[in-house]
Parts: structure tokens; C-alpha cells; sequence
């Protein structure tokens, strides 16, 4: 899984090819934390699929976060070309909801 930041944000996302699912998560975000071992179970089980699993702490890249929409936590979400094409937030970050996010784009 790939940490981004505000360095690398360009060349993984608005440059990178192919699906790329982003976990937004944040320092103290007990609900990210809660997920987060779920996320790292897909990314591990989806390793050799077309996705790429990103990370992102916003607390470490806020002003990012917010360019990119960010308000709240968890957000899970899949782009190509540097674009969202879809995602999850709050509520709906679940487990089953993430799977299923996941197996939709990891062919």
C-alpha cells in the first residue's frame, strides 16, 4: 500500500494509470482506525489485480484533503486520470461496502 503525500499525490494519482483506491484516513479517527486492517486485508488480497491501494493521512496533508473534497472521515475512493470516479464516506465506509467497492474495480 502506498503512502501518499503532498509530494507524491501528482505522480500516483493525477499521473497514475489505471484504477487507484485511496483510503483517506486521519490522526485520532477512531472509525478509520477500526477499518484500516480491513483495507490492509483487500490490499493485500488484490495486490496482483489491476487497483492500486493508496493511503493518505489528511492530518499530515490538510489543505490537500480539502482540494480534493475531503470534509469528513473515513472517505474511501477510486480514481483514474486524477479524477474520483466514485466513493464512500462516513456512514457508508463498511466493511461489505468496501469490499464491494474493491472487487468492483480490482478485475
Amino acid at each position: 500500500m502506498i503512502e501518499l503525500n503532498k509530494e507524491n499525490w501528482e505522480a500516483e494519482i493525477v499521473n497514475g494509470e489505471g484504477y487507484i483506491f485511496v483510503d483517506f484516513y486521519g490522526d485520532g479517527c477512531v472509525p478509520c482506525a477500526a477499518l484500516m486492517p480491513h483495507v490492509h486485508e483487500l490490499a493485500d488480497k488484490y495486490h496482483d489485480s489491476a487497483l492500486k491501494f493508496c493511503a493518505m493521512n489528511t492530518t499530515k496533508a490538510r489543505r490537500l484533503a480539502i482540494k480534493e473534497g475531503i470534509m469528513g472521515l473515513p472517505v474511501m475512493a477510486i480514481y483514474k486520470d486524477g479524477k474520483q470516479v466514485e466513493t464512500l464516506v462516513k456512514e457508508a465506509c463498511t466493511r461489505e461496502s468496501i469490499t464491494e467497492l474493491v472487487e468492483k474495480y480490482a478485475k
